[in-house]
């Protein structure tokens, strides 16, 4: 086949059949917006204390007194959450009728753990995985692993979903992968242990991500050159932050972990009937051959769109050649193969890995900010749509690196301005958190494009690979980042925001490549600033006029 823009022209840009397939598949994202962040209300750890049996016979005095007093991440004196004073003791005294503080020195009385359990306070939360599992104190490193395995499944899901999509098709790997999401969700509400659900969250993470690139994919290859760029820049974006805004909606009205869970996954079964209206991929088809089948989809978009199609739109006759086998083969090592392009990797990689970081750990934490952790989460959700829309708009006009840099440094520096903040003032705190986060949701969205016309077009997809590999051990270690909230609550902001900071600066050094042409070698490349590179190494970049125009690569993103 010559060229398949080409050969569907005739189609338009945005018919019915192209409406109907953006919104679709940008509908089909929602989920993964309140699955992908769910732990946030489903492991929250509520307000609790040592369990204090109401057997145990204490005067009214030495329940009080029962637990010692502890210094608080924010310096200030609390109830302990992990010890108490021996309950045998403290019975002892109080048949004795001392007084504590008076008659006994509490200091020099011996603790111990909370051999009874604990109790938890109901006044946000009604019960989440951690009160069900007691996942606190000594099995504390438990909530933030429970993230963590979820985005495990993110990582290996992203590395084998491509490949499958590859073989099997996208539209199957898309409907296989939403059941996965839907059907191990369902599974996790009946949950008997903590690793059970784990297990089940990390297989939720691998349907999650693949039915993401599956939908990413399938969207760009059907819709045309203007709509595909609209569609992987805001289109999936926007909808994946729907999804995230009615997860705290969801949330407030049902407080039970088990009721959450079955009422975020409840919406995937809305998915089914688009098996009957989602095509396959006619460019998939063709390059498996299935020319006949490619034929039909493409007849019928033309039917919808009120068009009469040229028949045969495409000559089966034609053998089709893939440029790729005239040409040497390139693996991983390519990416570090010469000083520049190591580079390049070496900064992309870092860049990637920041991002997620600041943007998993920023959302993970909104149920400990001050204030109702409902509102925050939504007001999280809420502020990426202008963050989106503002990105898109910024990479039409204005140059990568500086944009790029720009919105990294103001949400690496207002994170770090956190702690010079009154802790009255907590609108203020939660305003510059929320701010933070749309410098860095902004990046997050523009990295995908700037990588993508980093790279030359040999290595491109293993670039972005790389890249994207990257950001997903980002997520994994970003729920302790929030851990170590627990130890000093402006530790997060502080690693967070210098680490935004620094990567930041290093975006400047990278080439700029607005409105240049796309390397097509390793040799074209555009060289990173800064390095000295040895005379007679020339930079043979093709001829802008012979060159295609710099393009919004958002479609191999992932």
């Amino acid at each position: 086949m010559r060229d398949y823009e080409k050969e569907t022209a005739f189609l338009g840009e945005w018919g019915p059949f192209q409406r109907t397939i953006f919104f679709l598949l940008s509908a089909s994202i929602i989920p993964n917006g309140f699955n992908g962040l769910s732990a946030v209300f489903l492991s929250a750890t509520p307000e609790h204390r040592c369990l204090v049996p109401a057997g145990a016979n204490l005067s009214a005095a030495w329940r009080n007194a029962s637990l010692p007093l502890e210094k608080q991440a924010d310096g200030t004196l609390a109830e302990s959450r992990c010890r108490r004073y021996r309950l045998p003791l403290l019975t002892n005294f109080s048949a004795r009728g001392l007084t504590p503080g008076v008659d006994v020195d509490l200091s020099e009385v011996p603790q111990e753990k909370c051999l009874d359990g604990w109790s938890y306070s109901t006044d946000v939360y009604s019960t989440t995985i951690v009160t069900e599992w007691n996942l606190v104190c000594d099995d504390d490193w438990k909530g933030p692993l429970t993230s963590s395995l979820f985005f495990v499944g993110v990582l290996i899901g992203s590395f084998v979903s491509g490949q499958i999509s590859d073989r099997y098709g996208r539209k199957l790997v898309l409907f296989v992968t939403m059941a996965v999401q839907t059907g191990f969700s369902f599974i996790q509400v009946f949950s008997t242990s903590w690793e059970m659900f784990s297990v089940f969250f990390l297989i939720v993470g691998m349907g999650q991500i693949s039915n993401y690139v599956a939908a990413f994919i399938l969207g760009a290859e059907i819709l045309g050159k203007s709509v595909r760029i609209l569609f992987s820049t805001l289109g999936v974006c926007i909808f994946y932050a729907f999804g995230y805004m009615l997860l705290p909606l969801f949330a407030y009205f049902i407080r039970d972990w088990r009721m959450l869970l079955l009422a975020l996954t409840a919406p995937g079964l809305l998915c089914i009937p688009l098996w009957w209206v989602i095509p396959e991929s006619p460019r998939w088809l063709i390059s498996q051959g299935r020319i006949e089948e490619a034929e039909i989809i493409i007849q019928n978009a033309a039917k919808k769109n009120g068009i009469t199609a040229p028949v045969p739109v495409f000559d089966q006759s034609e053998t089709q050649e893939l440029e790729s086998h005239e040409q040497r083969a390139h693996n991983f090592l390519d990416l570090i193969k010469t000083r520049n392009i190591r580079t390049v990797t070496f900064f992309s990689v870092f860049i990637w890995m920041t991002i997620t970081v600041g943007y998993f750990g920023l959302s993970l934490n909104t149920p400990n900010l001050h204030g109702d952790p409902y509102l925050n989460c939504f007001l999280s959700a809420l502020v990426e749509v202008p963050a989106y829309i503002i990105a898109w708009l910024l990479l039409r006009t204005l140059p990568r690196r500086y944009t790029m840099a720009s919105v990294l440094l103001l949400g690496g520096i207002v994170l770090l301005f956190l702690q010079l903040v009154p802790a009255d003032l907590f609108i203020l705190s939660i305003f510059l958190v929320m701010l933070g986060k749309f410098g860095i949701t902004a990046a997050f969205s523009m990295v995908y494009v700037f990588t993508s016309e980093l790279y030359p077009t040999v290595v491109r997809n293993m670039g972005i690979g790389a890249s994207s590999m990257a950001s997903r051990l980002g997520g994994i270690i970003s729920p302790y980042f929030v851990y170590l909230g627990a130890y000093d609550e402006f530790l997060p902001y502080i690693l967070m925001g210098s680490l935004t900071v620094l990567m930041g600066i290093l975006t400047l050094f990278l080439p700029e490549t607005h409105g240049v042409p796309l390397p097509e070698t390793i040799e074209q490349m555009l060289r990173v600033k800064g390095f000295k590179y040895k005379p007679g190494f020339h930079n043979t970049r093709l001829s802008r006029e012979n060159s295609e125009p710099s393009k919004i690569l958002s479609s191999t993103a992932l």
